[in-house]
């Protein structure tokens, strides 16, 4: 079958080119790892021929901008660039930890074209899964990460796949309680992000719940209680440019000096967001303080499972954790040195690292934060 290709840039979100019941086949590459801003849409031809329409979404207003909700709480749209995020007055002041985790991701170059749906939708980070190797999640029978370079891959929730979800975002609106909206053809639904993304366990073929003919339209927040803090905190092998070798973000509300409500968030180190519910259960309750933090840092890594040379991973992720608590009002980021071990932090077009304090850990952290915000 040969097939002819097309291009399209529709303006509004119910062009039938979009959503046409024509389609037999989209998929969906929002990332700037792949094709940004492209739907690959398979028209059903005639004689053998198919017609493959290249529809890009980057003038639909519908899926832009960041606004208020009624009742409270932020709209982001799925076009929403990643540096807008960072810099926004509302997300900044309400939601800190999605400023952060927006500014975090890549270059400057990369957040002035990167769209938060685009760091969702990302492809997992696996070198077995980009490269040409015929593994299980491209029908073949073999994960070649057990026994080969898996350094980078998971350490939690995985299930005879090793990937790892490279989104700083997705863990930060994860702890933040989003919701986003979903639009098709039959028309729209909206779901917690928490159940956006499929790990391994469930489906070797599907990264998200995407099905063919939908479009990621927005994300959706709703208002914190008064007195809440959120902060996200990246470690990285490098100063910049680079994917999170573990990552936490955190959202809490403090009463009477003690933490009343909190959701924690860790990246880089499993297949999906993942939820740290055992660290949640360690804070709640109590003070917060240097030895509950500690204490939720044990929890968080208490059910990880390395597989070889990612066993340091586990450090991170406990080292992560007490360094969110004194936390300066900036974006500072971690970097790991493979070499000496340590970690440290360096300064980037977003980070104020000027004043830091280093820790028996190993860990500096940035003077002020959890604790005094």
């Amino acid at each position: 079958m040969t097939v002819q290709r097309r291009g399209h840039t529709p303006a509004h979100l119910k062009t039938p080119l979009l959503f046409g019941a024509a389609v037999c086949c989209v998929r969906v590459a929002g990332a700037l790892t792949e094709q940004p801003h492209i739907l690959r849409i398979v028209l059903a031809g005639i004689r053998r021929h198919a017609q493959e329409m290249r529809v890009s979404v980057s003038e639909i207003r519908d899926l832009a901008g960041i606004s208020s909700r009624a009742g409270g709480g932020l709209r982001i749209g799925a076009l929403a660039k990643l540096a807008e995020i960072a810099e926004n007055h509302q997300v900044r002041e309400s939601y800190r930890v999605l400023a952060e985790a927006a500014a975090a991701v890549g270059s400057p170059q990369l957040r002035n074209q990167g769209t938060l749906g685009g760091n969702l939708y990302q492809r997992p980070r696996c070198s077995y899964f980009r490269g040409d190797f015929r593994h299980l999640r491209k029908g073949g029978d073999t994960c070649f990460t057990e026994t080969g370079e898996n350094q980078f891959h998971a350490i939690l929730g995985w299930d005879r796949c090793f990937i790892v979800h490279p989104s700083d975002t997705a863990s930060a609106l994860t702890a933040l309680g989003a919701r986003v909206t979903i639009a098709s053809r039959k028309g729209r639904r909206t779901i917690p992000i928490e159940s956006f993304f499929v790990p391994p366990k469930v489906s070797l073929a599907k990264e998200n719940v995407l099905e063919p003919g939908e479009l990621l339209t927005e994300v959706l927040l709703d208002p914190l209680p008064a007195r809440s803090r959120s902060t996200y905190r990246k470690v990285r092998e490098r100063g910049a440019f680079d994917f999170a070798l573990a990552g936490a973000a955190v959202v809490m509300t403090l009463s009477g000096g003690k933490v009343q409500t909190v959701r924690i968030a860790l990246s880089g180190v499993a297949p999906v967001p993942w939820r740290s519910v055992d660290a949640e259960k360690a804070l709640a309750g109590k003070p917060l303080g240097a030895a509950t933090m500690s204490a939720a840092a044990e929890a968080a890594g208490k059910d990880a499972t390395p597989i070889g040379k990612n066993e340091y991973m586990i450090a991170l992720v406990r080292g992560v954790l007490p360094a969110l608590r004194r936390r300066e009002a900036t974006r500072a980021l971690l970097v790991y040195d493979f070499r000496g071990g340590e970690t440290y932090v360096r300064e980037n077009s977003y980070v104020d690292a000027t004043k830091v304090d280093r820790h028996p850990a190993g860990h500096v952290a940035d003077r002020d934060g959890l604790e005094r915000r």
